[in-house]
């Protein structure tokens, strides 16, 4: 007589909350830095210290310094000898992404339409295009190229689209700027190549790609708490805050904006018969945007940094659930 199967043991429940902390753990503390910063930001002693532009800086430069430690040097070059999927994603973030964003602008509040505008001409993220890239099974060498190219061009691409798009030149200073984008992009990725140049770090880097990652996305975390405590100060300096009903409207746009730029980053890559990872990298790379540079460009022309918070998190949470379907997806 066959055995009966052995009855199923079920989970004990302290695996089964670590297990959903471990997978969720973002998520969780991406709730509680935005809640935070919204909630607390506008307090004078908080509000100086999140004001504080080194600061911002700071962090974002540690970020890529993280992001590009663990990657070899080789990787990056062979993605810039072949060109295609870099220049796709960045006619997509640079191109496309304004030509989409002034037809939907439409349906915004004025309050809102400028900043909507700023977001689409903002270059790429590396904090984040790169992390999100990697988690999903794309080519991250993608990301990092298209993340250089839109940050060193946006000194002149980002006000050209302004002033096209809004009738008004952008008042910002060009050569700032390139400092800026020179010291908080280029710096920190060579330095990192150039410490990889010791054997034992460059395999040190290697073993840990994961927890650096990880250190990576909690210096996304505290950009978010960073951008929320702004977003606070604003609307409790405003006289009249926007109607809810505009709020919904604005969220809901960023979303589509987002999405829209992915959809059409995985699909013309995947019409010009990329490869799977090229085209994990194109619709990321092409779709993501840096907070850094659209709070600077709101804040030189006075307009609502509210889209451009909404959209940095808005993608983060998209750019998850997505990374991991298709890292769940596996290879073609």
């Amino acid at each position: 007589m066959a055995g009966h199967p052995p009855a199923h043991r079920s989970q004990p429940t302290g695996h089964i909350v670590k297990q959903f902390f471990t997978r969720r753990w973002f998520f969780i503390a991406l709730a509680v830095a935005l809640s935070l910063g919204i909630t607390m930001g506008a307090q004078p002693d908080l509000a100086r210290v999140t004001s504080v532009k080194a600061l911002r800086y700071a962090i974002v430069c540690v970020v890529l310094f993280l992001m590009a430690l663990p990657l070899e040097a080789s990787t990056v070059w062979q993605a810039i000898r072949r060109p295609g999927a870099p220049l796709l994603a960045s006619v997509v973030n640079f191109g496309v992404a304004p030509l989409l964003a002034v037809v939907m602008s439409y349906g915004l509040s004025p309050e809102f339409a400028h900043g909507f505008l700023v977001v689409s001409a903002t270059p790429c993220t590396l904090a984040s295009a790169s992390v999100w890239t990697r988690r999903a099974g794309g080519n991250d060498a993608v990301s990092i190229v298209v993340t250089v190219f839109t940050n060193l061009t946006c000194f002149v691409v980002t006000p050209l689209w302004m002033f096209t798009l809004t009738g008004a030149e952008a008042s910002v200073d060009l050569a700032g700027m390139i400092v800026k984008l020179g010291m908080v992009v280029v710096c920190p990725m060579a330095l990192a190549q150039i410490a990889r140049l010791s054997a034992g770090v460059a395999t040190w880097a290697t073993a840990r790609k994961s927890a650096l990652s990880v250190a990576a996305q909690s210096g996304i975390l505290m950009m978010i708490f960073i951008g929320s405590c702004q977003l606070s100060v604003k609307l409790n300096a405003a006289e009249q805050p926007p109607a809810p009903s505009e709020v919904v409207t604005m969220v809901v746009f960023t979303g589509l904006l987002h999405v829209a730029l992915f959809g059409l980053g995985m699909g013309s890559a995947a019409l010009l018969g990329m490869s799977r990872p090229d085209r994990i990298a194109v619709g990321i790379s092409g779709s993501q945007k840096t907070l850094m540079v659209g709070l600077q460009v709101c804040l030189d022309l006075n307009l609502s940094i509210l889209p451009m918070v909404t959209y940095h998190v808005g993608q983060l949470i998209i750019d998850t659930l997505i990374a991991d379907r298709l890292k769940r997806a596996g290879p073609d």
